[in-house]
């Protein structure tokens, strides 16, 4: 059990921001942070981490104090079991590949598990070029492998994959997914796209002005209604058309184009570019503004 409650203060142009959390997580899930820019879920990781000192509160990783204003501990950054993945990358630019992976890894583990991470990110064949030289998704690769060079027991995630495009978030999601069950991480993941939140988490922290104002999964915190279904995914509205007394909604989800037959109401509130979710029902698929 993973439990968090922290106070930080921060002055503001005109009035101070407070930030005030407080949650407990389960071992071994992976759990999304969702709020608006500014809202406090970067400050949040990197208090976590230790890059940002909290004003008050405790973190509790089961029977390990890592922070606790009370009992006057603050566990240094280096001795946190964290890795941590930053939207811009932050590799190191005079580094290889593998030297960049290597940093992380701790001077007593086996040359066997640098060679497996460049396996599974698929950088083997790249070990000796420099970050300069590589596409937005081979830097982001290198970047998780770093993170997970050290086997932590907590994995980290600040919007890593918001500036890929579509297909290279889909296969760099999967990597994530895979590492997260191989290693039984705990993972704590920031990101504003729903979609990616369906996909890989199990819960869901929402942010509002520094606090978590609702937790839940996926379907009860986006959607405004109880759904259960066999099937469920999230895609983006692409045309409504009218085919004589029904319309007929194509929606992208991932790589793939699925039509949903829907009556004239439902088509009314609906419209085009908004984010839905098919949801498939004996048989029936059903669509779900979210």
């Amino acid at each position: 059990m993973i439990d968090i409650k922290l106070q930080k203060q921060f002055k503001g142009i005109n009035n101070p921001f407070f930030l005030d959390f407080n949650f407990t997580i389960e071992r071994g899930s992976l759990t999304a942070i969702y709020g608006e820019s500014g809202s406090g879920k970067t400050s949040l990781l990197r208090m976590i981490s230790g890059l940002l000192l909290p004003d008050a509160g405790n973190i509790n990783i089961d029977e390990e104090v890592w922070f606790s204003s009370n009992q006057k501990i603050n566990l240094a950054i280096q001795k946190r079991e964290i890795g941590f993945v930053f939207q811009d990358f932050a590799l190191f630019p005079n580094m290889t590949i593998k030297q960049n992976i290597s940093y992380g890894i701790s001077k007593n583990e086996k040359s066997e598990w640098l060679n497996e991470l460049l396996e599974i990110v698929n950088l083997k064949t790249l070990k000796d070029r420099y970050p300069e030289t590589l596409s937005g998704g081979q830097k982001q690769r290198v970047a998780l492998a770093r993170a997970l060079a050290r086997k932590p027991s907590i994995l980290l995630l600040d919007e890593p994959l918001s500036a890929l495009d579509t297909k290279m978030r889909d296969e760099l999601q999967d990597y994530i997914l895979l590492m997260h069950e191989k290693l039984n991480l705990t993972t704590l993941m920031v990101s504003h796209d729903i979609g990616e939140i369906s996909k890989m988490s199990d819960s869901v922290l929402f942010v509002e002005n520094g606090k978590i104002t609702r937790t839940g999964d996926v379907l009860s915190l986006f959607t405004d209604r109880h759904i259960s279904g066999k099937f469920q995914f999230t895609g983006e509205i692409l045309s409504i058309q009218a085919s004589d007394i029904i319309y007929i909604v194509t929606v992208l989800i991932g790589k793939n184009l699925v039509k949903v037959v829907v009556g004239e109401k439902e088509a009314s509130e609906l419209n085009i570019g908004e984010k839905v979710m098919v949801v498939s029902k004996a048989f029936n698929p059903l669509i779900y503004k979210i």
